[in-house]
């Protein structure tokens, strides 16, 4: 694994614990199943969440408490094979219409054909800030962490340590960014045939259902909306995390090789002009 470090933490090692609200890797005590009608299983004394999908109906599931910024980790194995139609999600939500979100979405593929990762940034109800990229692994043979972390400052994505975006908060120019509304993780399963799979040219294959994706260690860093002090909110990392040199070498390594859209080169979507924060620099 290459070595590279953001301000303060070395991703080699990247192991830190604050005294805000710390949950480790058992999702009985810390995630709740809120849909699938038997279909999402809690395994292995808690350690592992299995999500399934079938022609009647998805899954999901959703962190016990709320958070107002934190650093949020999972291990998913996606679904092998012939995953067409199948989207597989890991993100941070509010409530409401004017709502905030924080996207890793995984888009299935058919067989031999690398699967899609869909990230958003949704700020007071407002998104397409979508960015998409392949994965340098397959991510059906092996558990992968996939980590958000939000601060004051900015929200990066995370692939196997390796940061693959950063939105940064520029709200002194007038560009929202998710600062005030506490949010949920959620997970789901779910079929989205109609677009998620070369814009819905391929269908999802029922014969081939169930499809099963598989959660686990489960990690939260991050500070609970009334229990989070401004002294202990300064103990920890992922408060004031960013990318130094190697990091942003690392961030321009995954973007030149395995982004596949970016909303900021997209000029036809935005004949008006980019959006501001297109200009933005990590």
């Amino acid at each position: 694994m290459d070595q590279f470090s953001v301000s303060g933490a070395k991703f080699s090692i990247f192991v830190f614990w604050v005294f805000l609200a710390t949950a480790s890797a058992n999702f009985y005590t810390n995630s709740e199943i809120t849909w699938g009608d038997g279909r999402a299983r809690i395994l292995d004394s808690g350690s592992t969440l299995t999500l399934s999908l079938d022609r009647n109906s998805g899954s999901g599931f959703q962190s016990r408490n709320q958070y107002l910024f934190g650093r949020f980790d999972m291990q998913l194995r996606l679904i092998p094979g012939n995953s067409a139609g199948t989207v597989t999600t890991f993100y941070l939500t509010s409530q409401g219409p004017n709502h905030d979100e924080i996207d890793f979405e995984f888009l299935g593929n058919s067989s031999g054909n690398p699967y899609t990762v869909h990230t958003n940034v949704f700020s007071q109800g407002r998104g397409n800030r979508e960015q998409q990229f392949r994965l340098w692994f397959d991510p059906t043979a092996d558990f992968h962490t996939y980590s958000i972390v939000w601060n004051p400052q900015r929200i990066i994505f995370l692939v196997d340590e390796s940061p693959i975006r950063v939105f940064n908060n520029q709200q002194a120019n007038g560009i929202p960014f998710p600062s005030n509304q506490a949010m949920r993780v959620q997970c789901s399963l779910w079929n989205a045939d109609d677009w998620a799979t070369q814009g819905g040219r391929v269908r999802t294959d029922w014969n081939l259902a169930p499809f099963v994706a598989t959660y686990r260690n489960f990690n939260i860093n991050a500070c609970v909306p009334g229990q989070c002090s401004s002294d202990s909110f300064r103990n920890g990392a992922w408060q004031t995390q960013g990318l130094d040199a190697q990091g942003r070498n690392r961030l321009r390594w995954v973007q030149q090789r395995f982004m596949i859209y970016n909303y900021c080169t997209d000029f036809n979507r935005f004949p008006q002009g980019i959006p501001a924060e297109c200009s933005q620099r990590f």
